[in-house]
């Protein structure tokens, strides 16, 4: 049966997406290189990174945000790669390549040689019993592009990264923020940090510090996006945004962009797919990876059009399902010429993109995800737009 839906609207690969950022910075502090999202010359620039931020979720909170608020008139947003989700979209800022590219595609993944889908942000296994695979998988011959230090430093820009202590080491930090300063902080609106971004933006030369915080993310996958306690992290997220805006030096920009936005699934009317009710959609699986939201369905051999059948019958109506290639044909994972050849088999044979408010589920697997409230991933604007939004000092 084919898609009933319009096809969705894709990434802005090489024109408004995050991975047109580093170039832009670069270019920005002098490098010569492409400037597709036009950041103005400057000597320093601090790059916040919010986790979870997405463009109309600010928008339509823009009330609890005042600082950020009051320079949305020359804002816009660009947006993630596809999966819209935080391994892939970070490994797509860091190293200015498409997922089809840097390899990382999707909070999980088919992890290489295992039969079994890895976790990319913890580097484990995934499901019961997770095993550490920073030695059998190196997270450099996984993600094997080069990461926001070495093209800064080849552009002769100093550059430093702030981020949660938890970080230092983790696979994915190797995998997407290798070879370069790295200052481990408690959290990113302590004094400790904001010493760390001002000292990293001081002269002279050009300099850029890249700032990640997690917790608007956790707020909004624990509570929902929209909730109390999201609501609270966003306030935090706004007087963090004013406080690095503080110690920019005068020829300083802050920039401040998100890896991906989030929907609810907690809320009335919401599709929670579970798998292992579902005996139609786990015929013939192998195993799922991906997340709710945007799933790569890895299938036993000869059973690829008969998955495929049966997921569109029973999702077609609320998600997009189609082929491996397809989909990388489509230009889902970034342009079909950016495929490297090690990333196909990470994609599921059939791959699962949620269009309304779905997400399918195994909770036998990751009992975690199937409780949350928010979840992200697909190619809807609530998940793949995010704040493009640049300060001067």
């Amino acid at each position: 049966m084919p898609n009933t839906l319009a096809p969705p609207s894709l990434p802005a690969y090489g024109t408004g997406s995050l991975g047109e950022i580093v170039p832009s910075v670069l270019a920005a502090l002098g490098s010569g290189g492409p400037n597709a999202l036009d950041v103005r010359a400057a000597r320093a620039i601090a790059l916040l990174v919010v986790d979870g931020l997405g463009w109309d979720l600010l928008l339509e909170h823009r009330d609890q945000a005042p600082f950020l608020a009051a320079r949305l008139a020359g804002a816009r947003s660009i947006t993630s790669g596809y999966p819209s989700s935080t391994a892939t979209s970070l490994a797509m800022l860091s190293t200015a390549r498409p997922p089809i590219a840097h390899g990382l595609t999707g909070y999980t993944m088919a992890a290489p040689g295992l039969g079994r889908a890895m976790n990319n942000l913890a580097w484990t296994t995934h499901g019961a019993e997770p095993r550490d695979l920073r030695a059998e998988l190196p997270p450099e011959e996984i993600q094997p592009l080069p990461t926001i230090f070495p093209q800064a430093a080849a552009a002769g820009v100093r550059m430093t990264a702030v981020g949660p202590g938890e970080h230092v080491g983790s696979g994915l930090t190797r995998a997407i923020l290798r070879g370069g300063r790295y200052v481990p902080v408690r959290s990113i609106e302590d004094a400790a940090a904001v010493e760390a971004v001002r000292d990293g933006l001081a002269g002279p030369g050009p300099a850029a510090v890249y700032a990640y915080d997690p917790k608007l993310d956790a707020a909004g996958h624990r509570f929902g996006p929209g909730s109390a306690a999201w609501v609270a992290a966003l306030r935090r997220i706004d007087a963090i945004a004013e406080r690095l805006a503080g110690v920019l030096p005068d020829d300083g920009l802050l920039i401040v962009t998100a890896d991906h936005g989030m929907v609810d699934l907690s809320t009335p009317g919401s599709e929670r797919i579970e798998i292992s009710a579902r005996p139609d959609l786990a015929a013939g699986v192998r195993f799922l990876a991906g997340e709710a939201r945007a799933r790569h369905v890895h299938v036993e051999p000869g059973e690829t059009g008969a998955v495929l059948a049966r997921w569109r019958d029973a999702l077609g109506h609320a998600a997009w399902v189609l082929t491996r290639d397809e989909a990388l044909s489509a230009g889902w994972f970034g342009p079909p010429a950016e495929l490297r050849e090690a990333v196909r088999e990470r994609i599921g044979e059939v791959v699962c993109a949620a269009s309304g408010r779905i997400g399918v589920f195994h909770r036998l697997v990751d009992p975690g995800e199937a409780s949350l409230a928010g979840h992200h991933g697909s190619l809807t604007s609530a998940e793949m737009l995010v704040p493009w939004i640049v300060i001067a000092a």
